[in-house]
């Protein structure tokens, strides 16, 4: 059965923040990027009857993580995020700050990640793939038909690789990897945007013409 989600945008560029629960009576949810407005988060939370059980992040770009550290404390939940960024999420404005952005770091308690573990949380196990390319230690989460796939695929679109750490033929093997791991009809669940078919955006995406040749 595939989880009940609820995804909130949030900040100045509208990134996704995905509330993911068991199904839909669920009391404790999974909180996916929580990017900004963390009282927001909280709120929907409130609404929706759920306590944050677990925060996972997809990577440490600013836009993904402008609640992390505020939405842990709050909560005391833990944490998931990926290994090879841990210092950008604790020293988001060394990278940053030329953007004229200011945001708050994350060097609290936190599991790292380097793909191929299994996150438990609120009665959920997602799966955990690295999927570089948009950032070098980027990952993505899948469980029972649901990706939660970060800024490596979009509708219609892929991940910029212009970014430090970017590149693209890197960012192509790892959508290629989703494609080899998981079914056609899983729902991609993305960091910006609306929902999206994986086979669907194999099939008719732009950016993957390479992967149909």
């Amino acid at each position: 059965m595939q989880p009940a989600v609820e995804t909130l945008s949030l900040g100045p560029i509208g990134t996704n923040c995905h509330l993911v629960r068991r199904d839909g009576d669920a009391t404790e949810a999974v909180v996916v990027d929580p990017g900004a407005d963390g009282a927001q988060i909280v709120e929907r939370l409130d609404r929706m009857g759920a306590r944050c059980a677990a925060i996972l992040l997809t990577h440490s770009h600013y836009d993904h993580i402008g609640a992390l550290a505020e939405l842990a404390e709050s909560t005391g939940a833990p944490v998931w995020l990926p290994a090879a960024e841990v210092d950008v999420f604790a020293r988001p404005d060394a990278y940053f700050g030329g953007l004229g952005i200011s945001t708050r770091g994350f060097a609290g308690p936190s599991t790292l990640l380097n793909g191929g573990e299994t996150v438990d949380a609120a009665g959920i196990s997602f799966a955990v793939t690295l999927v570089p390319g948009h950032s070098p230690g980027h990952v993505a989460y899948y469980t029972d038909g649901a990706l939660f796939s970060g800024d490596v695929l979009f509708s219609s679109s892929v991940g910029r690789t212009d970014l430090p750490g970017g590149d693209w033929a890197t960012l192509l093997d790892s959508i290629r990897s989703l494609a080899d791991a998981y079914p056609p009809e899983t729902i991609v669940y993305s960091g910006h945007g609306a929902q999206t078919v994986l086979g669907d955006e194999l099939a008719r995406n732009p950016f993957l013409a390479e992967l149909r040749a």
